[in-house]
């Protein structure tokens, strides 16, 4: 009689490599921000932040990740528009909103932390170490995506790069990719 084995979810995730890690992470948090890879590292920070805390008000995400206000405001209401997060009235104060992300933003944060050891806080510290290295003003997901691919394969060529993204325009992938080689992020082998 023949044995069969089968490998358990968490046992694939600990066999993952650094670099692997880093792309499913990006990919659940891409699809968090409805599947907008355009989308900031700030963005998917200050959602990972409001999951963190669930009621949480946008003073207290100002004061825990250093945004100014007119920032936060701006992404909050992307959120809002994108159905990430919904507001709930203080039942103290009808003008305070309380936070909290639903839906297909919770679902696809709950398989990114699956990756961080449920921990938020090494999920932020990820985007934050991410955000640094990338250094460019406003370093998007697919920014990231191409540099964790890069950094698990080593070398690609540019079409395989693009084939490691969402699908999305020809043009924008390669503009982030042009983006990054001029700022000497990623080397050009060409």
């Amino acid at each position: 009689m023949r044995e069969t084995r089968t490998i358990q979810p968490n046992a694939k995730k600990v066999m993952t490599t650094t670099g692997q890690k880093a792309c499913m992470v990006l990919d659940h948090l891409v699809e968090a921000l409805g599947n907008e890879p355009s989308s900031s590292l700030r963005r998917a920070l200050i959602l990972v932040d409001i999951d963190q805390f669930p009621g949480t008000i946008q003073t207290a995400i100002m004061e825990r990740l250093g945004i100014h206000k007119s920032a936060l405001n701006r992404e909050i209401d992307w959120l809002f528009n994108y159905g990430c997060i919904l507001f709930q009235d203080s039942p103290r104060d009808g003008r305070i909103k309380r936070l909290h992300t639903c839906g297909y933003s919770k679902k696809a944060l709950d398989s990114a932390l699956d990756y961080c050891g449920r921990d938020h806080e090494k999920l932020k510290f990820f985007l934050h170490n991410t955000e640094k290295t990338l250094k460019q003003e406003r370093p998007s997901l697919r920014d990231a995506k191409i540099v964790a691919a890069l950094y698990e394969n080593g070398s690609m060529d540019k079409q395989t790069i693009m084939a490691n993204l969402y699908g999305g325009s020809a043009s924008t992938d390669s503009r982030a990719l042009n983006k990054l080689v001029e700022t000497g992020i990623v080397e050009d082998e060409a």
